[in-house]
This record gives structure tokens, sequence and C-alpha cells, in this order.
């Protein structure tokens, strides 16, 4: 006969019951009959799960009882797919922490869970012949190539740094104080770099709470500057010059002469300047 708590209501009753401490007290879940056998249960249930990311069944129960003793479970339609969900996430965390020999929190972050697992020296055989080839000589190395000659007439392409102090320039050109606009587009640029791709960092910037909050920005100043910099993400405008953003326009030779001919992207960008330039203007 299977347990009461192997369905979804008999779950959620078990755990509002065990929640209860002026019933149960305050010990329950270590004092408990039911509350053990529900955590035998959950290994078993999860026993493949964790064996599908090399965890051990008791890391499965662990992630489970975390989520078992928070109010999003208790009200859940369905307890039993939210803790799966959780158990889930928190293996994989498990997993990428042990191959990236970091931590289960750091393993979790967006900037860490890209990289490649940690391999030891010799663990393949790529790192020991190269190596024997640097010990035999020294390798020749092809020259670095030469940027081609630019035809009579013709003005070299801007570069990304170029991009960005052009764009620091017309924000300081619009009110903004040459430290904070400087410090707001390295900081937004940085991220970009790391990211790779101008949704990704304007997607992780629009949540980055503690960098707007550093750089003395509300919330609707921080939307426009990213909108402005790096392109409205509307799929809608992906194909006009609001969806490409300054920075990658000024890459494709634009002139800062041209984006200033816009009065909507002039008041914008000088109506987003920090709260103490606006003061400081009145």
């Amino acid at each position: 006969m299977s347990a009461s708590f192997a369905t979804p209501e008999g779950l959620r009753a078990l755990l509002q019951r065990l929640h209860d401490r002026e019933s149960v007290g305050y010990w329950a879940w270590r004092q408990d009959a039911e509350a053990e056998r529900l955590m035998e249960f959950t290994i078993r249930k999860y026993r493949s799960l964790a064996r599908t990311h090399n965890c051990e069944p008791e890391d499965s129960a662990y992630a489970a009882f975390e989520a078992m003793r928070t109010r999003a479970v208790r009200c859940a339609d369905d307890p039993w797919a939210v803790i799966t969900r959780a158990v889930q996430v928190s293996l994989i965390a498990e997993e990428r922490a042990a191959g990236l020999l970091c931590s289960t929190a750091q393993a979790r972050r967006r900037e860490v869970i890209r990289h490649h697992d940690a391999r030891r020296f010799g663990e393949d055989e790529t790192g020991f012949l190269e190596l024997l080839a640097q010990s035999r000589g020294p390798a020749t190395v092809d020259p670095a190539p030469t940027a081609p000659r630019l035809k009579s007439g013709e003005t070299a392409p801007t570069t990304a740094f170029e991009a960005l102090n052009l764009v620091i320039s017309m924000f300081v050109a619009l009110g903004w104080p040459s430290s904070s606009a400087t410090c707001t587009l390295d900081y937004i640029a940085t991220r970009l770099m790391e990211a790779g791709d101008r949704h990704v960092a304007h997607a992780y910037l629009r949540r980055d709470l503690a960098g707007r909050v550093a750089l003395d920005l509300d919330r609707d100043s921080w939307a426009t500057v990213l909108r402005i910099v790096l392109g409205n993400p509307d799929k809608a405008a992906a194909a006009t010059r609001a969806g490409v953003g300054v920075l990658a326009m000024l890459v494709c030779d634009w002139k800062i002469v041209d984006l200033l001919a816009d009065d909507g992207l002039v008041v914008e960008i000088r109506d987003s300047a920090p709260k103490v330039a606006r003061r400081i203007d009145v």
C-alpha cells in the first residue's frame, strides 16, 4: 500500500502538519516517524536522477528537504512537481561545482556555469604533446595578421574602444558628469564582453540591482541607458536603429552628428543622467 504523501494532496497535508510547530513541536522533522518515511521515499524517488548527475541519492534528499520547508511547495498545485524541479536544479549545480572545483553557490551563477570543467595537466594527450614540442625547440610562429591597407580616401574603421569613448563623450556633452558616464559605460561594456552577446548582457544588467545602485541610477534611468547603449531587446525592433544600440552603430561607422540629430535620443540621454547631476542642473 502506497504512503499517503506519495500523492500531491497527501504531501501537502503532511508538510502543513510539519510546518505547524504549535501542534507537532520544533523538532517535528527530526522526531516524526512519517517525516522519516517521507525522506526515505524521497531518496528512492530521486535515486536515478541523482545518478544521472553523478551525485549520491542522499544529495537529492537534502535538496528535496530544503524545498519542502518553503511556502511555495506547500501552496503549489502539485508540490511534487516543484520539488522535482528544485532537486534537478540542485543536482545540476552540484555536478557543475564538482567539475569546476568551486562552491555550489558559485556554480549556480551564469558567468561561472558556462566554463568547461577543470582538467589536470596530462589528463589528455594535448597538454603533453604541446610541452614535448616546446622542449624540442622553438616553434615556428606565424606572423600576426596585418590590417589591409586602406585605399585613398578611405578611413580606418571604428574600433570597439573608440566607439565606447565616443558614447562616453556624447553622454558627457548631454549633461552627464564625466565620472558617472565613464563608470556607467565601462560597466556596461565589461558585462557585454563577459556575456559575448548583447541580448544576454542586456538581460543580466536589467536585473543587476547592485550595479545600478552603485552607479546612482534609478530603475527608469538604468533601463533607458541599457536600451540606448545595447539596443531595444524587443524582437519587433531588432531590424531598426533602436534595436541595435548606439554602441554597435558607432562600430558600424555611424557618426556622432547623425546620432545627435535624433531629438528623442538626445532627450533620453539628458533625462537619464544621475540624480545628483539633475539636482545640480536645477
